[in-house]
């Protein structure tokens, strides 16, 4: 199940933590013969400390001007899945970024399905000491109007990650004919 030809540009995937964006990208860039990144990964690269220590040691903020340049970095290289941290596409200069240079795609799942997928790991600095159901309903309102700009929007709750990439699959396909 591939394109007819490989993307000419970087696919982003966007959503809320716990939606699947890595575990699914994963899959897609091996789907459409594209290298993965993920951008947290790379940000700990590049600042060398973790996602965890960056928002101890220099706040959201601090954190949201390292992941804009990761980020802009990586549009620049060939085209690749790159699995976004959460609340990238909410800067709205990251997002007018992907905007101009990639493909983004909106993960979605309901607030019930992504609390039981964040309690499964202990790595998440927005949750640390809180009421996950809480921080994510919040977070999914304030998120969603920068969230629904994405180019393709893709139910990832209630089924496996197989499902969610066939989803995503399709979606590419109608996407690819409305722009060829």
């Amino acid at each position: 199940m591939s394109l007819q030809c490989a993307p000419d540009k970087t696919i982003t995937l966007i959503g809320l933590m716990g939606v699947g964006k890595t575990t699914v990208g994963r899959r897609l860039a091996q789907a459409l013969d594209l290298p993965f990144r993920d951008a947290d990964e790379e940000i700990e690269r590049a600042a060398g400390r973790t996602v965890s220590e960056i928002f101890a040691d220099f706040g959201e903020t601090g954190f949201r001007e390292g992941e804009r340049k990761v980020i802009a970095r990586l549009l620049q290289e060939p085209p690749m899945v790159l699995a976004l941290g959460g609340g990238a596409f909410v800067d709205p200069e990251t997002r007018a970024l992907i905007k101009a240079q990639a493909t983004s795609i909106w993960l979605t799942a309901d607030v019930d399905t992504l609390v039981a997928r964040v309690n499964r790991r202990d790595t998440r600095p927005l949750l640390r000491g809180k009421n996950p159901k809480t921080v994510l309903s919040e977070l999914l309102d304030k998120r969603t109007p920068a969230y629904a700009e994405a180019d393709v929007h893709v139910d990832a709750g209630g089924s496996s990650h197989q499902g969610t990439l066939d989803r995503i699959i399709e979606a590419l396909k109608t996407l690819h004919q409305h722009n060829v």
